[in-house]
């Protein structure tokens, strides 16, 4: 499925406290000044603490070829976080059978200056241990890259260039290391 096939997908609308408030065409949810809505970041973690980065493909409607976590998405509305982030892993990066824990919630608004779409998400971060990289085969029309980065090289390659990345990295990677403190 397409990046542009999924602007038809209904979103959750939510109000700042994470309660359902409607639902949205992901379409319409990121035209500005965009509408809140549940979203997930999911934080893929190796054995020596690394963090997968992936480069969002080219063809993203939001935030092309930015490097983020390791997928993203926003469930159904109803659809359990887990169950969604679960199905976008395997759609993207091929990735099956890891548990994913939430980590915490981080709230975000960002406009893209290349298209005007605008991120405002109710994030839930979630993060899964990966240790067989055999597992990673990435759908080109959604990544154009993977790398393991360890946490210290990320959060400096963040400060130095942070238009390189998603804008909702930071915040996640906040997510992440406060789970592990």
């Amino acid at each position: 499925m397409s990046p542009r096939s999924r602007e038809s997908h209904l979103v959750e609308l939510v109000d700042t406290g994470g309660g359902a408030v409607g639902e949205a065409t992901v379409d319409e949810a990121h035209r500005a000044p965009g509408r809140l809505h549940r979203a997930f970041s999911v934080v893929l973690v190796d054995d020596d603490g690394r963090f997968l980065l992936q480069q969002r493909a080219a063809v993203k409607t939001r935030f092309a070829l930015r490097w983020a976590n390791a997928c993203c998405g926003h469930p159904a509305p109803g659809e359990a976080v887990t169950d969604a982030a679960a199905r976008r892993l395997a759609e993207e990066l091929g990735v099956r059978t890891v548990p994913l824990r939430e980590v915490g919630v981080y709230v975000y608004q960002a406009a893209d200056p290349d298209t005007g779409r605008v991120e405002f998400e109710y994030d839930h971060v979630l993060v899964g241990a990966l240790s067989d990289f055999s597992d990673i085969s990435a759908d080109p029309a959604e990544v154009a890259a993977v790398e393991w980065i360890a946490g210290d090289d990320l959060t400096t390659r963040l400060s130095q260039s942070p238009d390189l990345y998603a804008p909702w990295l930071a915040g996640v990677v906040s997510a992440w290391r406060g789970s592990t403190a």
